[in-house]
């Protein structure tokens, strides 16, 4: 006999403390494409990737002190390989925002939406559910009406760079994902921040980009998005060891969400096709964590 199988609504509106945190530091991460197109404007992005991922590192390395004597080679590795990751996804994204708006930034970013399940189709053979795929689905639609497409739109080097920039985000959150209970938290934090740091320093002269005239437009988004940086980490690296990477980023593409209503405070206005956007991704986020459950059949008659 063939099994029926319903959704339970109750477990789809239901969000565990992990994932509270990671609708927490969406809300943050919404506004940080505002604070750095407003510092690419006095800063080049390789020093400010630098100087915002040491001041991170720095100050995830005081709160985790003591647990880095006990450093591990896994430690070591996973945080090396996020902090590379890292590095390339902000780099490059920092790079676009000295070109183009914070809000077309941040919609491009969240290309990485539908790439985290599939990387992980191709990569691991790890074939989605159907209802993870309509969640995507669903978030994508909604960041195509929130960033209001116009007819005549070209893709120029910010936007490549950024449309780029998804790739080794996406590969960050997989790699999270993979490591998380299997690392100390506190020790791979520091790692990939203070490596995400360096290299942004490191690759100034490859690039040939000169430290910038000292402006306060500058230190005070890379002081306030250094804190910010180790608080998101921080928590993705704990969240994760529960949240599933497909299930994070369904979370995680509500930040455009976010940055249009810290836009709009800042002065832009949210379109109404905006908010339609924003119901997609709500819905979205919804109908990833529905779980379809299968009840037995009822005895045959005999």
């Amino acid at each position: 006999m063939c099994r029926m199988m319903h959704i339970s609504p109750l477990r789809g509106l239901r969000f565990t403390r992990p994932e509270w945190a990671l609708i927490g530091i969406t809300a943050i991460w919404g506004g940080t494409f505002l604070a750095v197109h407003i510092a690419m404007e006095h800063s080049g992005p390789l020093f400010f990737v630098g100087m915002r991922f040491a001041i991170a590192g720095l100050i995830s390395a005081v709160v985790f002190h003591r647990s880095l004597r006990g450093m591990r080679r896994i430690d070591l590795a996973a945080g090396v390989a996020i902090g590379v990751m890292i590095f390339a996804g902000y780099g490059l994204q920092s790079y676009g925002l000295q070109t183009i708006p914070s809000s077309t930034s941040a919609f491009l970013t969240a290309l990485y939406v539908p790439l985290v399940p599939l990387l992980q189709w191709v990569v691991f053979r790890r074939r989605p559910g159907v209802l993870t795929l309509v969640g995507v689905a669903l978030a994508f639609v909604g960041l195509l009406l929130i960033a209001g497409p116009q007819p005549g739109v070209a893709l120029g080097a910010g936007e490549v760079a950024t449309i780029v920039s998804t790739l080794p985000i996406a590969a960050e959150i997989i790699l999270i994902g993979l490591v998380a209970g299997r690392v100390d938290l506190g020790r791979v934090t520091v790692v990939q921040l203070l490596v995400a740091g360096a290299l942004g320093f490191a690759s100034m002269p490859l690039a040939g980009e000169a430290v910038p005239a000292f402006s306060w437009a500058w230190l005070i988004p890379a002081l306030a998005l250094g804190a910010s940086s180790c608080l998101i980490q921080l928590t993705m690296n704990w969240a994760q060891r529960s949240v599933s990477p497909s299930r994070a980023t369904i979370i995680y593409s509500a930040e455009p969400v976010w940055a249009g209503l810290i836009g709009r405070l800042a002065g832009d206005r949210l379109p109404a096709l905006a908010l339609l956007g924003a119901g997609f991704i709500v819905a979205g986020t919804l109908v990833s964590e529905l779980k379809p459950r299968r009840e037995p059949a009822p005895p045959a008659l005999r």
